[in-house]
Formats: C-alpha cells, structure tokens, sequence
C-alpha cells in the first residue's frame, strides 16, 4: 500500500522536524528481524530519546537534502531505519547494543557534523559514556575539592574532641 502525496509530505515534514536539532543520524539495515525485535529496538530508543523511523528511502533523501546529514544519501539503499538523536553516544549505542544481540541488524552509515562516520568510528562512539554519565563525572570532580576541603575542616574539631578524650582518660586512669 502506497502513501498518498499527502501522506508523503507529512512523513517528511515530521522526520525532518525531528532531525533539525540532531547531532547524529545512522542508518541500520533490518532485513530479517521479526516484529517483536523491531519494537524492542523502537522501546529502547524511545527510552534514550533516540527518534527512530522506517522510511522510506525515496522519503529519506529529501528529508537529509541540504542537511548536514546529506551524506548519508548514498548508503539509502534497502530496507533501513533512520535514527537520530542530540545524543550522539545515544544512538551509536542503542544500534550497537541491539546489533550484538541480533545479527540481522546491520549498522550501515552515521553522519556527524556533516562528516559521514565509519563503522569504527560508530563503534568507537558506542563504547563512550553517554551524556548523562559524563554529567555526574564532571559533577563529580567539580564537588571534589569542596568535599576534601570540608573533610579538613572537620578534622580540627575532631584531632582536638579526641585529644580532650585522651586527657579525660588519661585522669581517669591516674585516679
């Protein structure tokens, strides 16, 4: 079943919409995965704000046209899922994970900042901590020194709590 002209612009108009503040777009190859799979993957991606569509690929060209994912046009060939996300790590990992568990997804091209990305570089992205982790590390480090510095402060009070205990103790004993 075929979509309407109007079907069509919509398809468009709603990827396209979603792609505009996208860091990253890849492209995976489905063939062979069954029905339940393929909602496993959209659950996870939804899950990790990852927008992920069929499209068609007649469909896709147009909406990466003058894009920074324009690169991506010639690897639009079979059936494919689009995905794209302002998390870069998000997406590479979602299809990453995914693809080690079922062998019929095939990663077949991302594009970033206009550069199209080799499946090293996909791979090499996925193993990165995502957005949120590298948020507590850097939480993390910044609340660091203050901790340390009132660690050190409460030592003070504590060296001399325990020196009044020793002397308390030290009187007790000797009388």
């Amino acid at each position: 079943m075929s979509l309407t002209l109007e079907e069509k612009k919509a398809v468009v108009a709603e990827v396209s919409a979603k792609i505009t503040g996208a860091q990253v777009a890849m492209l995976a190859e489905y063939r062979g995965l069954t029905v339940e799979q393929m909602t496993k993957l959209r659950r996870k991606a939804h899950d990790s704000q990852v927008f992920l569509r069929v499209v068609k690929n007649t469909l896709a060209r147009r909406v990466v046209e003058g894009t920074s994912f324009d690169c991506l046009k010639d690897h639009m060939i079979g059936p494919l899922a689009f995905a794209a996300s302002a998390d870069p790590v998000a997406v590479a990992k979602i299809l990453s994970e995914f693809a080690k568990d079922n062998d019929k997804l095939k990663i077949k091209a991302g594009a970033m900042s206009g550069k199209l990305m080799s499946l090293a570089q996909i791979q090499a992205l996925a193993v990165l901590p995502g957005r949120e982790q590298l948020l507590a590390q850097l939480l993390g480090t910044m609340q660091a020194p203050a901790q340390k510095f009132v660690q050190t402060l409460n030592e003070i009070p504590t060296k001399f709590v325990r020196a009044l205990a020793a002397v308390r103790d030290a009187k007790a004993k000797a009388a």
